[in-house]
């Protein structure tokens, strides 16, 4: 049994997390960039109670018409915070969700910084992420909050594939393939920037291992993939139903917001937006105090390399980390304008600073390496905890007051829960996965009442069923009709009329079809498409494969003791 002895720098990182968390235990909700949280936390339970799973569309987004958002959207932390929805109300599941993200942050960083710095350093490199100030942009300014969890799974990827390599155990393959399978269905464009530096760092590692070495650490990164392919098949191939391409370019062209290298130093705090030039909104700051501790680890790394003349894993980390953090760095800045106009995917990437999240990880992560220096150098090392203290209280100290929103508002759950709210004021925040040519009410008072209206002909209708999944409508005519049904395009919808399944026409506000006189049964019913259950088959084999790994280590472990 782990003692709490053992526990207590852990237990030390979390305790000191919750100061970044201090507006979440005050009552109502912040002000955000993306004010859509609660919502759309509210429309994935609603979805996942219909039925569905996993959730592809919601019902009340997109104007009423329905939206594909979890089909592109990272869907991560909104299964996870539905899990709270059907415990809590969806505005304390909100709330658990962000706040899981920090935290979950500087455990995972503590994990991966144990591994080359010890305990002490582990503390430092874990509260320096938690406290990175773009850690603070991204969770109060923007509330982007599919970065945020991405951010939070990214130290676990490199923990599980360092551990892979170093003990060939397959726990250490489960805990980094869900890791980066994590990080992928949270965030598909910062799985799509950090997977780069993945697969550079398994690269190295291949050099230096066995073949069981190289099986374990390349099964991380394909059963990451795996697991997560319900989500990034479909989030990539279906991506041409959608409006997603007007978000590339215009006010979003990365060529407007490369970082003024002065920025990284130091810029304002603000809760405005990204501009172009050196004015921005927001800041894009690394922070001071982490650029302080990347000098003073680099300065410590060259001392005790000279005195020992050792090349040993502390080494390379820091050269690594070093390497890591200056290219991204580099990726942030207009001189690198080349790689982005080279490798034209990366205009889905829009904001060149977006690469802070690599910048934050590597910088706090180096500056753990002060403190194994500390505990190497005897004639200091009665300063270690001395030391440790003193550097917590400078990070509390400057960075706490960055993670405080602009405002917080105060209003009733059903406020974020009513259906007119979503079909007009949220659904203006997000409105790029509806479809390419649908034309978008121009006020609150188009937003159609009804699911269904008559287009031509006479009857009556009686709507039977309006879920996420499946809309069911009896009718009665006496004459042949055109039936106009307001649910966006999208290819996984089905008609189907008295059970047999019938074409119908897209149009730039939603379906059409056309019934014959009499009565009817008409159902629209949303069944994944080829590709989305190829995606789910990905993950099922990766889950399997997973599973078995877990059984067959633990029969051996068996046999073996």
């Amino acid at each position: 049994m782990v003692s709490i002895k053992k526990l207590s720098p852990l237990l030390l990182v979390i305790l000191l997390s919750l100061f970044a968390l201090t507006p979440f235990f005050q009552p109502g909700f912040f002000s955000m960039h993306d004010n859509t949280q609660v919502e759309r936390v509210s429309e994935i339970t609603n979805s996942i109670k219909d039925g569905m799973f996993p959730v592809r569309w919601v019902l009340n987004l997109g104007f009423g018409y329905g939206y594909p958002i979890f089909n592109f959207y990272g869907p991560f932390p909104y299964y996870y915070a539905s899990f709270f929805a059907f415990f809590f109300n969806v505005l304390i599941a909100t709330k658990i969700m962000i706040a899981s993200a920090i935290m979950l942050s500087g455990i995972f960083m503590y994990l991966l910084a144990k591994e080359f710095w010890g305990k002490k350093g582990a503390i430092l490199s874990a509260l320096l992420f938690v406290f990175a100030p773009y850690h603070a942009v991204n969770t109060y300014v923007r509330g982007a909050i599919g970065e945020l969890w991405a951010y939070a799974f990214l130290p676990l990827v490199f923990y599980g594939i360092w551990k892979s390599y170093k003990e060939k155990k397959w726990k250490y393959v489960v805990i980094g393939s869900l890791g980066f399978a994590g990080l992928t269905a949270s965030h598909n464009l910062s799985a799509f920037m950090i997977t780069p530096f993945i697969l550079a760092l398994i690269m190295f590692l291949f050099f230096y291992s066995d073949q069981k070495q190289k099986i374990y650490i390349g099964l991380v990164f394909l059963l990451g993939l795996l697991i997560s392919g319900f989500y990034w098949l479909p989030a990539i191939l279906e991506m041409g139903y959608t409006n997603v391409r007007s978000q590339v370019g215009g006010g979003a062209d990365f060529r407007d917001h490369y970082v003024c290298i002065s920025q990284l130093w130091n810029s304002p705090w603000g809760f405005g937006g990204s501009a172009k030039g050196c004015l921005d909104g927001l800041s894009l700051k690394i922070g001071k105090i982490h650029v302080a501790f990347a000098i003073l680890s680099l300065i410590t790394a060259l001392i005790l390399y000279l005195k020992t003349k050792k090349i040993n894993k502390q080494i390379i980390a820091i050269v690594i980390g070093f390497v890591g953090l200056f290219f991204s760095i580099f990726l942030t800045l207009k001189e690198s304008s080349f790689i982005w106009e080279i490798f034209k995917p990366m205009e889905y990437i829009q904001y060149p600073w977006r690469f802070l999240t690599l910048i934050s990880f590597f910088i706090s992560f180096i500056a753990g390496f002060i403190l194994f220096f500390v505990n190497k150098v005897k004639k200091i090392k009665l300063i270690e905890n001395s030391l440790l203290f003193l550097f917590l209280f400078v990070i509390l100290l400057f960075n706490t007051k960055l993670f405080a929103p602009q405002f917080s508002e105060i209003k009733a759950v059903g406020f974020y829960t009513n259906t007119e709210h979503i079909s007009w004021e949220t659904s203006k925040i997000s409105s790029e996965y509806m479809p390419v040519d649908f034309i978008k009410p121009s006020s609150k008072d188009k937003i159609q009442k009804s699911k269904i209206t008559i287009i031509r002909g006479s009857g009556t209708f009686n709507i039977k069923e309006n879920k996420a999944n499946k809309l069911t409508v009896g009718f009665n005519s006496n004459q042949d009709t055109l039936v106009h049904a307001n649910i966006a395009f999208f290819p996984a919808w089905k008609l189907y009329v008295d059970g047999a399944l019938k074409e119908y026409q897209k149009t730039n506000s939603g379906l059409e079809f056309k019934l014959k006189e009499g009565k009817h049964l008409v159902e629209f019913k949303f069944e994944q498409t080829l590709i989305e259950k190829i995606g789910n088959i990905l993950s099922f084999s990766g889950l399997i494969i997973l599973i078995l790994g877990i059984i067959y280590s633990y029969k051996r472990n068996e046999k073996a003791s």
